[in-house]
């Protein structure tokens, strides 16, 4: 009670941080409740509409099936994931621990990927379909819509590990090099577990991006709500059936499921990504 009598004298003596503070509560409060409202909504419409037919292993015009699109989603965060990781993490190590400072080939890195992550997602589309479906003859396929969705999320990656990397206090590696460990063993057994956090909260706003892409798989992996065979193969993810669904304006209905069963997904990644980080963190704590 105290304190709320002195945060109150202090707004009576500065009106503007009183202001302040009442624009940043409104701010907190309205995004709340779009977020609410939202979640609201799509569970009031497509709850009722979740259907055993809906998760049958083959879709036809009757059943409307998502469990091929959603075969296809895992399979295409995967993919994507095993290019942009490895590649957005090592070049994050390279432009943080390695690189010397004024390096003009850093500057290019850095406006490369800074150009690269303002770019739509349609422009992706179009590159991966002029490229890997007509130049190298992959036509519509898994393979060509996660390399596009790998070069999409690629710079993602790499902005939110170098931040981490960066936020690593410089003792960790002095005390590191004063135990006698080199460059290489430093990087990769202090500063890289020490980061995780961080690097994992970009993996997962990378996964949130793949779920939920439409536009540029549309133009690449296709919009066939099939399991291919191969990742050669065409099929639709979870984000693209959904489109397919509401577009064709006969099944409404069947799309605001497949919504709730997105958002779903989206939540339950997220928080599988939590929990591991949570244990990495606690895992390189008792060490």
């Amino acid at each position: 009670m105290s304190n709320f009598k002195k945060r109150m004298e202090s707004y009576r003596r500065h009106p503007g941080s009183f202001l302040l503070f009442l624009l940043v509560m409104l701010s907190a409060l309205a995004t709340f409740v779009v977020l609410l409202f939202l979640i609201a909504y799509i569970l009031i419409k497509g709850v009722p509409n979740l259907k055993p037919s809906l998760f049958s292993w083959t879709y036809t015009t009757e059943n409307a099936s998502m469990l091929p699109s959603i075969v296809n989603t895992l399979i295409m965060t995967v993919l994507s994931l095993l290019i942009a990781v490895p590649l957005g993490i090592f070049s994050a190590i390279y432009l943080t621990e390695y690189a010397k400072k004024g390096n003009k080939l850093v500057a290019v890195v850095r406006l490369t990927t800074e150009t690269l992550s303002g770019i739509p997602s349609i422009v992706y589309g179009l590159f991966g379909s002029l490229f890997f479906v007509t130049y190298l003859k992959w036509s519509y396929s898994l393979a060509a819509g996660a390399l596009t969705l790998a070069i999409m999320i690629l710079p993602l990656v790499m902005r939110t590990t170098e931040e981490a990397l960066k936020s690593v206090p410089d003792m960790y590696r002095e005390g590191s090099f004063g135990l006698g460990a080199g460059k290489l063993r430093t990087v990769f057994c202090v500063v890289l577990p020490s980061a995780i956090p961080g690097i994992l909260s970009g993996v997962i706003l990378s996964i949130g991006r793949i779920v939920g892409e439409t536009a540029a798989l549309i133009y690449t992996a296709g919009s066939i709500p099939q399991i291919p065979f191969s990742i050669m193969g065409s099929g639709a993810t979870l984000a693209v059936h959904m489109y397919n669904l509401s577009k064709e304006g006969l099944y409404t209905d069947q799309a605001y499921a497949v919504a709730v069963v997105l958002l779903l997904l989206v939540l339950l990644i997220n928080w599988v990504s939590s929990r591991i980080g949570s244990v990495l963190c606690h895992s390189n704590s008792a060490e």
